[in-house]
């Protein structure tokens, strides 16, 4: 699950941004196996939006990775080198099968003692990743 403010939320929504930027993710051995992300619009949001597939994941020095991506981005180009400020490495996530639930939905209602992520955090229970799935279908 990955943390996004809301303002980013909207303009993955809208079609303007196709890929979401990381300083890091998790482990290399992780990242290979990654192939679904719920979305948490975080505060004053607070919920699970959406979810989508993995479709790459591109690792680069920040300029590389903007001229890459920039018109898929969503965000402004001296926010993004705010952000990747003194890093010489970063992560292009590229957003696929997307899809936002009707009905957004309480991570506390799906997940034990949830905390929201600063970055991301793992759904390692199959149970919940089950529940949280189903559910969204069927409001969809």
């Amino acid at each position: 699950m990955l943390s996004i403010k809301p303002k980013y939320v909207e303009e993955i929504k809208k079609g303007n941004k196709k890929y979401e930027f990381r300083k890091s993710l998790c482990s290399e051995d992780n990242l290979s196996k990654l192939n679904k992300i719920f979305i948490y619009s975080s505060a004053p949001v607070k919920k699970i939006v959406a979810r989508f597939v993995v479709q790459e994941i591109l690792r680069d020095h920040p300029r590389k990775l903007w001229d890459k991506c920039k018109e898929n981005s969503g965000i402004e180009e001296m926010a993004f080198f705010n952000y990747f400020q003194n890093k010489m490495s970063g992560l292009a996530i590229k957003i696929s099968e997307l899809k936002f639930f009707s009905i957004p939905l309480n991570p506390n209602d799906y997940i034990p003692n949830f905390s929201p992520p600063q970055s991301f955090c793992y759904i390692d229970d199959i149970e919940q990743t089950k529940k949280i799935t189903d559910f969204s279908k069927r409001k969809d």
